[in-house]
């Protein structure tokens, strides 16, 4: 067992060092792979219970080749021989579960890095569209204004053609009264040439009758 443990070491080592350094692709191929694997949790969680049952029963077979090597005194050529075998597996075993731990939590962090960077990337995105609309709005608002000062400029100008339309209605409206009453007076002076014309032909009508009447 112990070369198998030596090439599951060995290769949650390179899986360590491939997370922790980007090297091309393999990062990306590391963490899908990983994310294959997490599919099968059961499967990881099973294999990693086994091994932590059979390091358990290593150190329980090294506490008792201790134990009794301690009561004889010393421990025979045999006993050091398993003690050491037993001390080596717990050590790869033990060293391969830290290794798997290890490698689920930096795989758990990336997976969040990676969430955290792609929205990251779509707010930088609503911030440059915000941005570009904000752009927009001032150009917009910019027109807006020039476009109310040029109408604020013709309904100054309007206005003060209105006054002066006004001025020169008030001034046709006071002409036609003074020609009115002018008229008026005209009419009554005509009325009145008309009444002593009239009283003059009846003077002269009468003059006419008394001259006729002296004549006879």
């Amino acid at each position: 067992m112990i070369p198998l443990f030596y090439l599951v070491v060995c290769f949650e080592g390179l899986v360590a060092f491939l997370l922790m350094v980007k090297i091309g692709p393999l990062r990306e191929l590391v963490i899908k792979g990983l994310d294959q694997v997490k599919t099968r949790r059961a499967t990881v969680l099973t294999i990693a219970g086994t091994v932590f049952v059979i390091l358990l029963s290593n150190l329980f077979s090294i506490f008792k080749i201790q134990n009794k090597g301690a009561k004889h005194g010393t421990m025979t050529p045999m006993d050091q021989v398993l003690w050491r075998t037993n001390l080596l597996e717990a050590t790869l075993m033990g060293f391969s579960l830290f290794l798997g731990f290890l490698i689920d939590r930096m795989h758990h962090y990336m997976q969040k890095l990676i969430k955290i960077r792609s929205s990251t990337g779509v707010s930088k995105q609503e911030v440059e569209i915000l941005e570009k609309e904000n752009l927009q709005l001032k150009d917009k608002e910019e027109k807006a204004a020039g476009e109310v000062k040029r109408l604020q400029k013709e309904i100054s100008g309007l206005s003060e053609n209105l006054k002066k339309l006004k001025l020169g209605t008030m001034e046709k409206d006071k002409k036609v009264e003074t020609a009115e009453a002018h008229v008026a007076a005209l009419q009554k002076q005509a009325a009145e040439l008309l009444l002593e014309y009239d009283r003059l032909l009846e003077d002269n009508q009468i003059l006419q009758n008394h001259t006729l009447g002296y004549r006879t």
